[in-house]
């Protein structure tokens, strides 16, 4: 409503209207005039009062016909309407009533009657602006909170899938390279099929199948959960893509998806803390009664790289010959030897105490492999490779 409200009066008495007009701008009312009923619908939609004194016989349109009409238009309907008859005929002011006329008049008018009735159908008209204006403002905060929802739901289902696609790469890779695989703008990508060249580290339990047939599951599971806990954070410590589980076999990849130039090292590298680190847990097995012993071995080689698997369940994994050279050099290596191929073992000679084993007969390939076993890394301190660097950005 506005300040101060406005009044329609509508009479085609000039006299009337000026009686209206002097009384109601006395008691700080804005007042606009019409003539007979076509004038007063007019002026009622141009100009939207706050009331409406309204004479019922006039020429042209009557009062209460003018009043249907104003009931019928939506920016109208609740604009209270006082009618004005020049004698107090209870059929005029019944039909005006159920025509929807809040409250009547009869001339001449009484001054403190006039004021009375203006005054109380204002303040029911300013309660109904004031539920109104509420109502549009609920309505667009139920509107702007459902598009928050909507946004927030949306935030939330990306952040899942993110979590989701961080939980899948984390079975296999570094947290913190999984971190920054995920986070990238094109994470599928970097780990679409390609072709690179890797380092491969396959190692095992030796005496494991002859443990497992001896000993109770319970033990069996203990063993492997204490074996895979302690080379797990080694893996994930240098930074290694964990390929697969199978038992106490462990195949790990340097160099993919996250490609680093010292491959081989951090693997050679790893394979020595691995080595330590059973032969630390192989004392606590034999005061069990278990005798297992720890061997590995790497190779380095270029294989297919990439996702396999279904939509519910994806694997990444290195398909090529390297993959099988690590594994049957992994399967000649002794208890606590370490034993890597030609190629690796010539990206690291420079760095480690190493023993010739000569040319091994390897299944699936027609001629023998020079191989040679690691025994350990030369003088200098051995230091922690560091993490590599973003190549996403």
């Amino acid at each position: 409503m506005r300040t101060p409200p406005r009044i329609l009066a509508v009479d085609d008495n000039p006299t009337n209207l000026e009686i209206l007009r002097v009384r109601l701008n006395a008691q700080g009312y804005e007042v606009v005039t019409a003539v007979d009923g076509e004038d007063a619908l007019a002026r009622a939609r141009e100009l939207e009062p706050d009331l409406v004194l309204l004479d019922v016989m006039m020429p042209k349109l009557d009062g209460i016909s003018v009043l249907k009409l104003l009931k019928q238009d939506t920016k109208l309907r609740f604009v209270p309407v006082i009618l004005v008859t020049a004698k107090a005929d209870t059929r005029d002011i019944v039909q005006g009533l159920e025509a929807g006329g809040d409250d009547y008049l009869t001339k001449p008018y009484e001054q403190a009657a006039l004021v009375a009735r203006v005054r109380s159908l204002l303040r029911a008209k300013g309660l109904h602006d004031t539920v109104s204006q509420q109502a549009t403002q609920l309505k667009e905060q139920t509107e702007q909170l459902s598009s928050w929802n909507r946004l927030l739901e949306e935030r939330v289902a990306t952040q899942l899938a993110e979590i989701e696609r961080i939980g899948r790469l984390h079975r296999f890779l570094a947290p913190q390279v999984a971190q920054m695989i995920a986070s990238s703008d094109a994470p599928e990508k970097v780990l679409e099929s390609h072709r690179r060249e890797v380092t491969v580290v396959f190692c095992d339990l030796r005496g494991f199948t002859a443990f497992t047939e001896t000993s109770e599951p319970e033990e069996v599971m203990g063993v492997l959960h204490e074996y895979h806990e302690s080379l797990g954070e080694l893996i994930f410590r240098y930074e290694g893509t964990l390929d697969r589980f199978a038992g106490d076999g462990i195949m790990i990849i340097f160099n993919d998806p996250i490609p680093c130039a010292d491959h081989t090292e951090r693997a050679v590298h790893l394979a020595l803390d691995m080595r330590g680190r059973v032969e630390a847990l192989s004392k606590q097995w034999r005061r069990k009664g278990h005798t297992l012993g720890f061997g590995v071995g790497i190779a380095a080689g270029y294989a297919t790289l990439g996702q396999i698997g279904f939509e519910q369940r994806r694997e990444y994994t290195a398909i090529g010959s390297v993959i099988n050279l690590a594994s049957r050099l992994c399967d000649e290596a002794r208890p606590g030897q370490i034993v890597v191929g030609q190629r690796a073992f010539s990206a690291v000679e420079q760095y480690v105490e190493a023993a010739s084993i000569g040319e091994l007969t390897l299944k699936g390939f027609a001629k023998p492999i020079a191989a040679y076993e690691i025994l350990s890394w030369r003088d200098q301190p051995q230091s922690q490779p560091l993490p590599t660097t973003n190549p996403f950005g």
